[in-house]
């Protein structure tokens, strides 16, 4: 499936934080896969039901992006081989693609006194010549840098014309998530939002996507505790067990850890993996989630929760489990599923958020659905039938504004 002729149209992949974990080892992931060189575990477009979707194969995938560090991918992938997230057996044939990849990547920072307009046109530019000099069908950008606060409201995220007006002067309006998805649309790119930033989840931001044509996906990547959620608080409902509290404690370090530590960073992915547990049982459920930074696990993840209900005649039971994980390798695979399942929707002609993505993110663009089994459902009949040219649901949209 991974195999290419040669003649197949390639897709570019534009990173934002193309120097970090998850793009480092998704870059080398598709390399290595592409290679020969590792299997392709995690990766759910390489299921059975997705064989016949016409997707781009991971070996006609160019790499590149913006980010605002400096180190080289090849030495970040030896980082992550020194930490156990990648197989240091592989870097010696991901060497060549990541280099290839590091020349891409290009300086993602603000200039002082630019106008959010100018920078998103100078975003958009990087991505345009990309996308020329590679000779691309399209680009599809994703972002997979570090969880930003979630902004205030504001009257000029409700209209487009209003917010273009506002960033031909402001300076600070929009947060770099946002930015991005906004120069991501005026390139005609996909744009997929991995993180629980607020990306292209902003009204007149959807108001762009349909205005240029193109979809958008996101937000927040389930990759552990709530993964196991989505699967688990189904079962409740279904066998009539009330669910009374869901607790739960998130240890990780990594840089991760330290942009969570900051409360108003946190706040976006607490509150996403909360309402989406509520919306899948129904009804209010006490309990708090946690995330604690421990900079000495580094890549990886712990969650340990707690979960009380009540059966028959009011006899109250509880469970508990206990996740450990390594962050980056969970959401890899997910990210070169999402960018080959974008660029299906882009070919398709379909314009705005695409909920049958919503398998893949806590807070789904266009649905409230977070069943997992349902969900998946719904992403293999979308493969598996060609688009009518919109993205559409029945379930209510979650996309109208940031919650």
């Amino acid at each position: 499936m991974h195999a290419t002729t040669g003649t197949s149209p390639r897709i570019g992949v534009w990173m934002i934080g193309a120097r970090g974990s998850v793009a480092t080892a998704a870059i080398a992931g598709a390399a290595a896969i592409s290679a020969g060189s590792a299997s392709s575990d995690g990766c759910v477009t390489d299921l059975p039901p997705f064989r016949d979707a016409s997707l781009p194969a991971l070996a006609d995938l160019v790499f590149g992006g913006h980010d605002i560090v400096g180190v080289p991918l090849p030495a970040r992938a030896g980082q992550l081989a020194e930490a156990g997230v990648l197989p240091a057996g592989i870097l010696d044939a991901v060497r060549a693609p990541l280099t290839a990849a590091d020349r891409e990547i290009r300086d993602g920072a603000g200039r002082e006194g630019e106008p959010q307009s100018a920078a998103a046109a100078r975003f958009a530019a990087d991505i345009t010549s990309f996308r020329e000099r590679h000779g691309l069908e399209q680009v599809v950008v994703v972002n997979v840098s570090s969880t930003e606060p979630l902004p205030d409201p504001d009257p000029a995220f409700l209209d487009l014309d209003t917010l273009e007006e506002a960033l031909a002067t402001s300076t600070g309006l929009l947060p770099p998530s946002s930015l991005y998805a906004y120069a991501a649309f005026l390139a005609g790119c996909a744009y997929v939002n991995f993180t629980p930033s607020a990306g292209a989840s902003l009204p007149a931001l959807e108001q762009l996507a349909r205005r240029c044509g193109v979809p958008h996906a996101g937000r927040d990547g389930k990759t552990g505790e709530t993964l196991v959620k989505s699967a688990l608080a189904p079962m409740f409902t279904q066998r009539a067990l009330r669910l009374r509290s869901w607790s739960g404690t998130n240890l990780l370090g990594g840089g991760d850890g330290a942009t969570l530590e900051d409360p108003r960073a946190a706040r976006s992915k607490t509150e996403s993996k909360q309402r989406s547990l509520e919306e899948t049982v129904g009804h209010p459920v006490e309990g708090q989630v946690h995330i604690d930074n421990v900079p000495e696990m580094g890549e990886w993840k712990t969650a340990w929760d707690h979960i009380s209900f009540q059966g028959f005649l009011g006899v109250r039971m509880s469970m508990q489990f206990t996740w450990v994980g390594c962050d980056s390798a969970l959401a890899a695979p997910l990210v070169l599923d999402l960018v080959r399942l974008a660029a299906l929707a882009r070919r398709r002609g379909e314009a705005g958020a695409l909920p049958a993505l919503g398998f893949f993110f806590k807070d789904p663009a266009g649905s409230r659905e977070h069943n997992l089994t349902l969900q998946y459902e719904a992403l293999t009949a979308w493969a598996a039938t060609p688009g009518t040219g919109s993205a559409t649901d029945n379930s209510p949209a979650s996309t109208g504004a940031l919650r």
